[in-house]
């Protein structure tokens, strides 16, 4: 997939082949937009500009790297949060709705497909203890989302 907008300069290599020109280049774009300082250590550049230079460099990165970074960081995270997910953790059917299609977004995101009746199952499987009727009667009848 192509950017739709065109660079600056040429985005980082997937294998990091032109790391050091690349360097370069994000340094004195960032100085232009008088955001360089959101890439020193210890900084206290507003959450904007941060923001807005994370937005900048990640249009100036490889979709390969793009995608190793959600599939590194955000899909095991995601997959943990999928794992732990407790129906009985939350107080409102509505806070764990939220959870629930937030996780999911990030599982979609990263190319994971969750259906339907995994969502069901997964409702099902982590209801109280003093639920449990409540759960065989779900599945003898065969109750669907």
């Amino acid at each position: 997939m192509s950017n739709l907008s065109k660079l600056e300069f040429v985005g980082l290599d997937i294998f990091g082949k032109n790391y050091l020109s690349w360097v370069l280049d994000v340094e004195i774009h960032l100085a232009a937009k008088r955001l360089d300082a959101t890439i020193t250590q210890g900084n206290e550049a507003s959450s904007q500009d941060k923001a807005k230079a994370v937005i900048f460099l990640r249009h100036h990165l490889d979709e390969g790297l793009k995608i190793e970074y959600l599939t590194a960081t955000v899909l095991p995270r995601a997959r943990y949060e999928w794992m732990h997910l407790r129906f009985k953790d939350f107080k409102t059917v509505i806070e764990y709705n939220s959870v629930v299609f937030r996780i999911i977004s990030q599982l979609q995101l990263c190319g994971e497909t969750i259906k339907d009746e995994d969502m069901l199952e997964k409702r099902l499987t982590t209801f109280h203890a003093s639920n449990v009727i409540s759960q065989q009667q779900y599945r003898e009848k065969g109750f669907q989302n």
